[in-house]
């Protein structure tokens, strides 16, 4: 009669050392697994990408939507969409002249590379 109650005792205190060994190793495994995780690698240049992103982003709107000059010296201007659209809708309604003066203005705006020299082995 007496040795029931131990035995359940025994078995209970068993089943607590086995479940409390299971809880320290558990834990200890989360702390090696915490400590030991290096750094995130290119936290810093991340940020740097970000932030030249964001900075050439604004600079694209900013073009964009703003008119300036290209090249003063050739007359070549950057419009917004809008107006570069109105522009074109309103040149190409006669399409010989609107082609005749894209072309004018491509050959303004890229002139040809001068020639080569003569090479003395030719």
């Amino acid at each position: 009669m007496n040795s029931e109650p131990v035995r359940e005792r025994a078995r209970l205190a068993y089943a607590a050392a086995i479940l409390g060994s299971f809880l320290i190793v558990a834990a200890l495994v989360w702390a090696m697994h915490r400590y030991t995780q290096p750094p995130p690698l290119g936290q810093e240049g991340a940020a740097k990408r970000a932030r030249a992103l964001a900075e050439m982003r604004a600079a694209e709107t900013e073009a964009l939507s703003n008119v300036g000059w290209i090249d003063q010296s050739n007359g070549i201007v950057r419009l917004r969409i809008e107006d570069a659209m109105k522009l074109v809708e309103r040149a190409w309604r006669n399409p010989p002249a609107a082609r005749s003066n894209l072309l004018e203005r491509v050959a303004k705006a890229y002139p040809p590379p001068p020639k080569p020299a003569p090479s003395p082995w030719e």
